[in-house]
Protein backbone atom coordinates (compact mmCIF):
# COMPACT_ATOMS: atom_id res chain seq x y z
CA UNK A 1 0.00 0.00 0.00
CA UNK A 2 1.85 3.34 -0.89
CA UNK A 3 1.23 6.57 0.75
CA UNK A 4 0.99 9.35 -1.04
CA UNK A 5 1.27 12.96 0.57
CA UNK A 6 -1.04 15.59 -0.33
CA UNK A 7 0.29 18.30 1.20
CA UNK A 8 3.15 20.45 -0.50
CA UNK A 9 6.69 20.38 0.97
CA UNK A 10 9.34 22.71 0.88
CA UNK A 11 13.42 21.97 -0.36
CA UNK A 12 13.73 20.35 2.78
CA UNK A 13 10.72 18.07 2.37
CA UNK A 14 8.79 20.07 5.58
CA UNK A 15 5.40 20.88 5.66
CA UNK A 16 5.14 24.53 6.24
CA UNK A 17 2.59 25.04 8.83
CA UNK A 18 2.38 28.27 8.26
CA UNK A 19 0.69 27.45 4.42
CA UNK A 20 -1.77 24.80 6.14
CA UNK A 21 -2.93 27.82 8.82
CA UNK A 22 -6.46 28.26 7.84
CA UNK A 23 -6.74 23.94 7.48
CA UNK A 24 -5.17 23.68 10.82
CA UNK A 25 -7.47 26.25 12.59
CA UNK A 26 -10.15 24.29 10.98
CA UNK A 27 -9.71 21.01 12.58
CA UNK A 28 -9.12 22.57 15.74
CA UNK A 29 -12.49 23.97 15.64
CA UNK A 30 -14.24 21.26 14.64
CA UNK A 31 -12.06 18.61 17.50
CA UNK A 32 -12.99 21.04 20.15
CA UNK A 33 -16.75 21.44 18.94
CA UNK A 34 -16.71 17.60 18.37
CA UNK A 35 -15.30 17.77 22.58
CA UNK A 36 -17.60 19.99 23.56
CA UNK A 37 -20.86 17.80 22.16
CA UNK A 38 -19.53 14.91 23.93
CA UNK A 39 -18.68 16.70 27.33
CA UNK A 40 -22.41 17.99 26.69
CA UNK A 41 -24.40 14.91 25.57
CA UNK A 42 -22.31 12.88 28.81
CA UNK A 43 -23.38 15.20 31.26
CA UNK A 44 -19.65 16.50 31.99
CA UNK A 45 -19.17 20.22 33.26
CA UNK A 46 -15.93 21.67 31.31
CA UNK A 47 -14.08 24.24 32.62
CA UNK A 48 -12.93 27.99 30.53
CA UNK A 49 -11.01 30.62 31.70
CA UNK A 50 -13.18 34.08 32.15
CA UNK A 51 -11.79 37.16 33.44
CA UNK A 52 -8.63 35.61 34.58
CA UNK A 53 -10.05 32.69 36.77
CA UNK A 54 -11.61 29.54 35.79
CA UNK A 55 -14.90 29.12 35.62
CA UNK A 56 -16.85 25.32 35.90
CA UNK A 57 -19.45 24.93 33.33
CA UNK A 58 -22.08 23.21 33.94
CA UNK A 59 -22.90 20.63 30.80
CA UNK A 60 -26.68 22.28 30.38
CA UNK A 61 -25.00 25.96 30.17
CA UNK A 62 -22.22 24.15 27.15
CA UNK A 63 -22.88 26.19 23.85
CA UNK A 64 -21.63 24.48 20.90
CA UNK A 65 -21.71 26.76 18.04
CA UNK A 66 -23.39 25.11 14.80
CA UNK A 67 -20.17 24.12 12.09
CA UNK A 68 -19.29 26.27 9.54
CA UNK A 69 -20.05 24.96 6.16
CA UNK A 70 -17.23 24.67 3.19
CA UNK A 71 -17.66 27.29 0.59
CA UNK A 72 -14.96 25.52 -1.23
CA UNK A 73 -15.63 22.20 -2.07
CA UNK A 74 -13.91 20.34 -4.45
Amino acid sequence: MSETNPRPANRNGRINLVDQAEEIERIFREAVRHELLIHKRLGNPIATWKDGKVVIVPPEEISVEEPEEQSEQS
